[in-house]
């Protein structure tokens, strides 16, 4: 859920400035599941840029308090939330962690690194959300260490029902800077697409895993 649409706006609008967000309808990126996708989010190229990651930094950190107040803990899901992670933790004053794939099988083998102790507040940061299943993972992994995970931020969302239906199954709340609504919003107002190349983008999302050219 977006909780601000200027934000929203402007949030896509920077994405797409820097191409952290590319479209490309006629000639399509494949994702590492497969998927064919006439769009591709790379939203660790945030941190390149210091006016955008700060405005980042600020719209997570602000909203984070609007809806959970101050948190224990922030979290963030490795590799691609830890940047952008830190930087909310560090603007509001908190201790951070952040929560691997998996358990390493070295060393400590840690899933979770950093300090989390039981019952502490936690909320999660993600960078991207697609179909929720590495995000979820990291919960899981919270809450069986005992973390009370309040919700997760996340910068983008691509607004799939599988993803909707994968948050709302695990009981965790999401909300997102922008998504794909306002993306494509955006981008016909600043005439970044045309009118086709939209008609293109929503055929896309409505059955990413089936979508060909």
């Amino acid at each position: 859920m977006v909780l601000d649409k200027d934000t929203a706006k402007k949030t896509a609008e920077l994405l797409l400035q820097i191409n952290a967000i590319k479209l490309k309808p006629e000639n399509p990126f494949t994702w590492a599941s497969g998927w064919r996708s006439p769009i591709y989010c790379d939203n660790r190229i945030i941190l390149s840029y210091p006016v955008i990651r700060n405005y980042m930094r600020e719209q997570l950190g602000k909203q984070l308090e609007t809806l959970y107040g101050k948190p224990d803990v922030i979290a963030a899901v490795a590799t691609g939330a830890i940047g952008i992670g830190m930087l909310v933790a560090e603007y509001l004053g908190l201790p951070f962690i952040y929560v691997r794939p998996e358990a390493k099988a070295h060393g400590r083998q840690n899933q979770i690194e950093g300090h989390l102790e039981a019952n502490q507040n936690v909320v999660v940061i993600e960078d991207l959300i697609s179909t929720g299943k590495s995000s979820l993972n990291a919960v899981e992994a919270l809450r069986n260490s005992g973390a009370n995970v309040k919700g997760m931020l996340a910068v983008f969302s691509y607004g799939f029902a599988v993803a909707n239906d994968n948050f709302k199954n695990s009981n965790v709340e999401l909300h997102t800077l922008s998504d794909y609504d306002h993306l494509l919003q955006q981008a016909t107002e600043t005439n970044y697409i045309k009118e086709d190349q939209h008609k293109t983008l929503m055929e896309w999302r409505t059955n990413p895993a089936t979508w060909q050219q």
